[in-house]
């Protein structure tokens, strides 16, 4: 059986250029989002008017009921899926109109994502895992190799970079998927359920891990959640109902 989550573990020191304030995060504006999708039944709307303000560096708790559209609004913040109809700026980009090339760069250079399912392969290495995120970029090996590194000492799992996911924790291959996400110095991180594999212990301790990056290191945080418990400690809670967000 694998060993619970140590819920005590603390980011470590990365190198200085993510030191807060320059390594800032970005402002969120939306307004008017709309979006669909075709169904054997007819079209469904999704998203009928979303309107959205998420300061730059700001720590946001998105909650609804299951199908209220969570996902897809930050597919569409995160740049995983163009915009239908609506406005849409993140930092300086305005992502009305951009996709294909524009939109692949744009989710390197600005967007960090973590998922209910941790999303590693299971063939590669927790360092392997984290460096994959730098591939694309063509950083130099030894670059990637110490840039995870010491995310994953950041995270408190330097003793697991050798490890595969089999071999892992929930909580731990949580953090390995954490690390990865933060590989690129992503200015922004969308949380996805990041605890719903998860027993309570290691949920508090992934969330409690993510708030004290988002301090350490600046960048906007946007949380996805079911549980009610953990969405009350974000600054901003926002309720995504009948396709459109109000203030909670």
């Amino acid at each position: 059986m694998m060993e619970p989550m140590d819920t005590r573990a603390r980011p470590g020191p990365v190198d200085e250029a993510d030191a807060l304030g320059e390594r800032r995060g970005v402002e969120i504006r939306a307004a008017g989002l709309r979006h669909a999708y075709a169904a054997p039944e007819g079209r469904l709307d999704v998203l009928t008017g979303v309107d959205l303000d998420v300061p730059a560096g700001g720590y946001c708790a998105l909650q609804g009921p299951s199908g209220a559209g969570k996902t897809t609004l930050l597919a569409l913040i995160g740049g995983l899926e163009p915009l239908q109809a609506g406005t849409l700026q993140v930092g300086d980009v305005d992502l009305a109109g951009v996709g294909g090339d524009a939109l692949a760069a744009y989710r390197r250079s600005t967007v960090g994502f973590v998922f209910q399912d941790f999303g590693l392969l299971e063939t590669l290495t927790a360092r392997e895992n984290v460096e994959l995120a730098a591939t694309l970029d063509r950083a130099p090996p030894a670059e990637r190799r110490r840039r995870a590194d010491e995310l994953l000492a950041a995270v408190g799992l330097s003793d697991r970079s050798r490890h595969r996911p089999a071999q892992l924790s929930g909580g731990e291959r949580q953090r390995v998927a954490m690390a990865r996400a933060l590989m690129n110095r992503p200015r922004l991180l969308l949380a996805d359920e990041p605890t719903g594999n998860l027993d309570e212990a290691s949920a508090v301790g992934v969330i409690e891990l993510l708030e004290e990056l988002q301090r350490q290191w600046g960048f906007t945080l946007v949380l996805v959640t079911h549980n009610q418990a953990l969405a009350v400690r974000a600054v901003q809670r926002l309720l995504l109902k009948a396709g459109k967000v109000v203030e909670r």
